[in-house]
């Protein structure tokens, strides 16, 4: 009987090892991610910088060395390129900038008391707008066009190339009858859209203190402004009141505060500042009012 459940337990022992073993149960497995060589790159935006050079009216070279390009400007024209080269130059010229990347090398770029600088090019006829068909840039063209303003205005008259003197035909057939006795007068020059006066109202031993005063004479608001003057006597500013200065070498730019941003027609703003001077400072004899040259009162 023993003998009869040893060969049980002996065939059941064999059957058990015989046995395949089960299958593990699947384990859940997460779907693997193609590699992609593709980076998405999100532009820089809303950056403060300044601008260190000026290539053309639409073309800027950063602090960094980065050159761009102001988005929805068209290239300058060749009968005014000097011109609007000195605008872009006077306005943009190591002054502090905003820029906001559209795509690479392409950016919006924003003044420093928020001007858009495009808007700001295009209203004073230095560069015509570019890929756009409504909105602030063609409402700043037509008016430019309407005053006849930068390269609206001679020579270019809104041309791509300087307008050729009319010719006139004269015939052999017969003499021509003599002309009429007239009397030709000079017109005036245009009246500026500003005026500008500087006062030294304090003058110590290596410093002095100045008051200047900024004239909306144009028929329009001004909404954001900067006026920009050069130094001629080695003066510096040290501290600026009612207005954000900064100095590049002997150029320096006043742009409005928060408070005094606007400037209605026929109003004025004023500012001072404390500067150094190595000797007796000399006043400046030319300004600009974004751009635009103003009267020295």
């Amino acid at each position: 009987m023993a003998r009869k459940h040893l060969l049980v337990m002996l065939l059941l022992l064999t059957g058990a090892c015989s046995a395949e073993p089960a299958a593990p149960s699947p384990s859940p497995r997460s779907p693997l991610k193609p590699p992609t060589l593709v980076n998405e790159v999100v532009p820089p935006q809303d950056v403060l910088t300044v601008v260190r050079d000026v290539i053309d009216a639409r073309t800027v070279e950063f602090a960094d060395g980065t050159k761009v390009r102001v988005a929805s400007l068209a290239e300058p024209k060749a009968c005014f390129a000097e011109a609007s080269l000195s605008f872009a130059r006077s306005t943009l010229l190591a002054s502090s900038v905003r820029f906001t990347g559209l795509e690479i090398g392409v950016v919006d770029l924003e003044l420093e008391n928020g001007t858009d600088y495009a808007v700001l090019a295009v209203q004073q006829g230095a560069l015509k707008p570019e890929g756009v068909e409504s909105g602030p840039l063609i409402n700043a063209r037509d008016e430019a066009a309407a005053a006849r303003r930068g390269l609206w205005g001679p020579p270019c008259e809104g041309s791509d190339t300087s307008k050729p003197a009319p010719t006139t035909t004269t015939t052999t057939s017969a003499p021509p009858p003599p002309p009429p006795t007239t009397t030709t007068t000079t017109p005036p020059p245009p009246a500026k859209a500003c005026a500008a006066s500087y006062r030294i109202t304090g003058q110590w031993q290596g410093g002095f203190q100045a008051s200047v005063t900024v004239r909306n004479t144009g028929t329009a608001a001004v909404n954001g402004w900067s006026l920009q003057w050069a130094f001629s006597n080695g003066e510096s500013v040290r501290e600026m009141w009612d207005a954000s200065g900064r100095q590049y070498g002997s150029s320096v730019s006043a742009a409005n505060m928060s408070y005094n941003r606007q400037i209605a027609a026929g109003k004025s703003v004023q500012f001072g500042f404390n500067g150094n001077s190595r000797g007796r400072p000399v006043p400046p004899g030319a300004f600009s009012l974004n751009g635009v040259k103003c009267a020295v009162e």
